[in-house]
């Protein structure tokens, strides 16, 4: 592996670069017509504009990718997360123009990407599934004859994809059928696939995911645990670890049940393996597997002091793991996302130019970002702005710095969701670790 094409934009991008520097790596970065402000493409050895901004135009334009990759002469792609990470025709095309993909296999994104077949290989492992169907549905009749038989509440999920799209949770036999129409037009959308699968709908569970990572020489391990159940809409706005509670004997299961998933598929490369877990029976089930570096992967960085982006390059070049089994966490670690969205008009999309940008910094305190001052955000893209990640000894030290470095976060010019994050840290239902994945849904007006 000489030159890599970095295949996305933004705060990952910049890290990928920054980690083909400091492996002795050149780096070609692609950037759409709307991004000609972002630093990823000054940052890279060499850039390419790829397109206008739409993203199909630009950034998930798989021939114009492979064509810039062809005519750098890369020998390497890294999709990081988001856009073409997961798609494993284009995990496969690469293979075909020999361009290592910096990821796991197209066989084995496929069988992971499509949700009943996971849940399928899951439960053939003796892993615990979330009862539901064990095949999907474009038929609403036939669905909901299925789903009268699992009850209700349930969701409706679609089977090609996640990020909370297709998906709809419904209350009781009278709605399904309108939900259905809705969850297989939005997956057909989104994915090019409108088949949906059932699940029994948990009201009131954590998400709890194990960071996980192959080689191609047969070894595999489990970095521990995050707790992603802040989120709004199936969407993460926070993320820690470890868990604050889970004890050791749920912890030492769902890892063991992550690595016995990850060795059957032979799985390389980084990826997360996605269960809800029910605190008040102690029980805990596999939900899906994604099979690419996460958003919160910093969380897990700070607390087993890896580098998991270098990671992925070295075992992608064919090297083994040089990171060891999670043998307890050292300290406590937080992620903020901050994005540009107003939490007080139910998280609206808040581009423009970024007139003021004085982060925090100091000791336990890391922010991942790619943008700047009178940096323009455009409407295009995700609208993440970067990351807080903070540590402490324990979490109670790392709320206390969170709290001081929210508080310090100088921003002007656009809406973020810093001062949404600040007020949540108020909140003694979070302080003791009692939310659930639907609190903010819940109690969101109330979080001011």
């Amino acid at each position: 592996m000489r030159r890599v094409l970095i295949a996305n934009r933004g705060e990952i991008a910049l890290r990928a670069i920054r980690t083909c520097r400091r492996l002795g790596l050149d780096s070609v970065a692609v950037y759409s017509s709307a991004d000609g402000n972002s630093p990823h493409r000054w940052a890279a050895d060499h850039a390419v504009c790829i397109g206008p901004p739409p993203p199909k135009a630009s950034y998930l334009n798989e021939a114009a990718l492979i064509e810039v990759a062809s005519a750098c002469q890369c020998d390497a792609l890294y999709p990081g997360y988001g856009f073409l990470a997961e798609n494993a025709g284009f995990a496969a095309r690469c293979a075909e123009e020999r361009l290592i993909f910096i990821g796991p296999s197209a066989e084995v994104i496929a069988r992971m990407g499509d949700k009943v077949a996971a849940r399928q290989t899951a439960a053939s492992l003796g892993i615990p599934v979330v009862p539901g169907s064990s095949e999907g549905f474009t038929a609403a009749a036939d669905a909901k004859e299925r789903a009268d038989a699992i009850g209700y509440p349930l969701l409706l999920k679609a089977s090609a994809g996640g990020g909370g799209r297709g998906m709809r949770v419904v209350p009781e036999t009278s709605a399904f059928t309108g939900l259905f129409a809705q969850a297989t037009a939005e997956a057909a959308a989104a994915f090019g696939k409108p088949d949906v699968y059932l699940e029994r709908f948990f009201p009131q569970v954590r998400h709890i995911e194990i960071q996980v990572f192959g080689d191609s020489h047969g070894n595999c391990v489990q970095l521990g645990e995050r707790d992603c159940s802040v989120q709004r809409r199936h969407q993460k706005l926070i993320e820690e670890a470890p868990s604050p509670v889970l004890d050791a004997a749920a912890r030492r299961a769902m890892a063991e049940a992550a690595v016995t998933l990850v060795r059957a598929l032979k799985y390389v490369n980084a990826g997360t393996v996605e269960f809800i877990y029910d605190v008040s029976s102690g029980k805990f089930f596999f939900i899906e597997m994604n099979t690419r570096i996460q958003v919160e992967h910093p969380v897990t960085e700070m607390i087993t002091g890896s580098d998991l982006v270098a990671e992925q390059f070295h075992v992608a070049a064919g090297e083994k793991l040089s990171v060891g089994p999670a043998k307890g966490a050292a300290g406590a670690a937080i992620e903020f996302r901050i994005n540009a969205e107003d939490a007080d008009h139910d998280f609206r999309p808040s581009p423009g130019m970024l007139k003021r940008w004085r982060p925090p910094s100091g000791r336990d305190i890391r922010l991942d970002s790619h943008v700047y001052e009178n940096y323009v955000v455009p409407p295009f893209y995700d609208s993440m702005l970067g990351k807080l990640i903070v540590t402490g000894r324990d979490r109670a030290a790392a709320l206390e710095t969170a709290a001081s470095a929210l508080a310090r976060f100088d921003i002007a010019g656009i809406a973020t969701t810093v001062p949404f994050h600040a007020a949540l840290l108020r909140r003694p239902e979070f302080a003791r670790a009692e939310i659930h994945t639907r609190w903010i849904e819940n109690e969101l007006r109330a979080v001011r």
